[in-house]
C-alpha cells in the first residue's frame, strides 16, 4: 500500500487504518461520531494527501479543459475554483473534481484518489489540443482543516487574511513558516474551513503547527469515516456511490455544472442536451427514515405497493440529527420532497420520506 506523508503519524496516534484507493488511510481515531461532531462544532483535520493533482498549462490549456469538462471554464477567474467533471462518450461521469485557475495559462485539477490513473489516461487520450499536462500527485500533500474554529486556528500561523478568501477561492502564501502553500477555502464537510496544498517534506512541521494552534479549540484528527458521514449529511455526492461511468450529470442532479453555452462543446454535449429535453429515467434524491433503522448502500427502495423503484447509494445514522438518512436513485416521480418510500432492510420495510438536501442545514 502507498503511504501519505502522515501515515506514520496516524499509526502512532492509534488510528484504525485501512486500505483506500491503494493507500493506507486512517478510518477513525476517537470514533466516527466524536470526530464528526468535533468538525461541526469546532475544528478537525483530515489527511487527504491521497487525492490526485494534475497541472494543465500552456496557451491551449483553457481549450483543452473546455472540451474535457462539463462546466464552463471561460467564466473561471484566476484565484477561483470550479466544481466540474469529466464526462465520457455516453454522458456518464468519469470523475468529479475541483478545477483551480492558478495563473493566466495554468490550472490545477484535484481528482479523486480512486480515479487518478483513469483520469490521467483520459486526459492524455483526449489532449489533441496540445496542452501541457503534469501529474503532480506524488509531489503534493493535502490537509483539510475543517470546522467553525478552523479560521481562528490557521490565522495564528499566517499573515494572509483568511477572512478575505471567499468560498471557492484560494491564495498562495506562507503558513507556519512554510512557503508556497495553496490555501483554499473549500472542503467536503459543510462545516467550513480550508484545504492546504504543499510539498510533502513539510508535512510534519505543518501537522505539528496546526495541532498546536488548534489545541485551545479541542482540535482532533479525523478519518475517512467522519469525512463520509459529514458529506452525506450535506448531500454531497461520492464517486463510486452516487456517481459512476454509467450515471449522467443530469441524473445525479449536477445540471448546474453542465453548461450548454455557446462555445462549450464538451464531450457528449449533444447526448446530454437530448436527455435534458426528454427527461431523465432515474433521479438522485435524499431520504430520511421515519421508522427506526440504518439504511446502507445497496438496500432496495420500494413504493407503498412493494414495487422496487431504486437502490440506496449511501446511508448512515446521522451523527447530528440522530436519524437514518441516505441517498439513492429512484424513478423521478418518487424523488419529490415529501413522497413516502420504503427501504428494504433484510425482511423488513422501513418507512422513509424524500427530503430536501442538505440534511444538515
Amino acid at each position: 500500500m502507498k503511504k501519505t506523508p502522515f501515515t506514520e503519524i496516524h499509526i502512532a496516534l492509534g488510528a484504525k487504518m485501512h486500505e483506500f484507493a491503494g493507500y493506507n488511510m486512517p478510518i477513525e481515531y476517537s470514533g466516527i461520531t466524536d470526530e464528526h461532531q468535533t468538525v461541526v462544532n469546532s475544528v478537525g483535520v483530515f489527511d487527504v494527501s491521497h487525492m490526485g493533482e494534475f497541472w494543465v498549462k500552456g496557451p491551449k490549456a483553457a481549450d483543452f479543459i473546455q472540451k474535457i469538462t462539463s462546466n464552463d471554464v471561460s467564466t473561471l477567474e484566476i484565484g477561483k475554483i470550479q466544481y466540474t467533471c469529466f464526462v465520457n462518450e455516453k454522458g456518464g461521469i468519469i470523475d468529479d473534481f475541483l478545477l483551480y485557475h492558478y495563473e493566466e495559462e495554468k490550472y490545477m485539477m484535484v481528482v479523486n484518489a480512486s480515479n487518478m490513473q483513469k483520469d490521467w489516461e483520459w486526459c492524455q487520450k483526449n489532449n489533441t489540443e496540445g496542452a501541457i499536462l503534469e501529474n503532480a500527485s506524488d509531489h503534493t500533500a493535502l490537509l483539510a482543516v475543517q470546522g467553525p474554529k478552523s479560521i481562528e486556528t490557521l490565522q495564528k500561523l499566517t499573515d494572509v487574511d483568511l477572512s478575505s478568501i471567499p468560498y471557492y477561492s484560494f491564495v498562495e502564501g506562507t503558513l507556519a513558516g512554510v512557503e508556497n502553500v495553496i490555501i483554499s477555502n473549500t472542503g467536503y464537510t459543510g462545516a467550513g474551513g480550508f484545504e492546504l496544498y504543499f510539498y510533502p517534506e513539510h508535512g510534519q512541521k505543518l501537522w505539528d503547527s496546526i495541532f498546536e494552534a488548534g489545541s485551545e479549540f479541542g482540535i482532533k484528527p479525523a478519518g475517512l469515516g467522519a469525512r463520509d458521514t459529514l458529506r452525506l449529511e450535506m448531500g454531497f455526492c461520492l464517486y463510486g456511490n452516487e456517481l459512476n461511468d454509467d450515471i449522467t450529470t443530469l441524473e445525479a442532479g449536477l445540471g448546474w455544472i453542465t453548461k450548454f453555452v455557446e462555445g462549450n462543446n464538451f464531450i457528449a454535449r449533444e447526448l446530454l442536451e437530448k436527455q435534458k429535453q426528454e427527461g431523465v429515467k432515474q433521479k438522485l434524491f435524499g431520504f430520511t427514515l421515519i421508522d427506526k433503522g440504518v439504511p446502507r448502500t445497496g438496500y432496495e427502495i420500494a413504493n407503498a405497493e412493494g414495487e422496487v423503484i431504486g437502490n440506496v447509494t449511501s446511508g448512515t445514522m446521522s451523527p447530528m440529527l440522530k436519524v437514518g438518512i441516505g441517498m439513492g436513485y429512484v424513478k423521478p416521480e418518487y424523488a419529490k420532497v415529501g413522497t413516502e418510500v420504503y427501504i428494504k432492510v433484510r425482511n423488513r420495510s422501513l418507512k422513509a420520506v424524500a427530503t430536501k438536501l442538505p440534511f444538515r442545514k
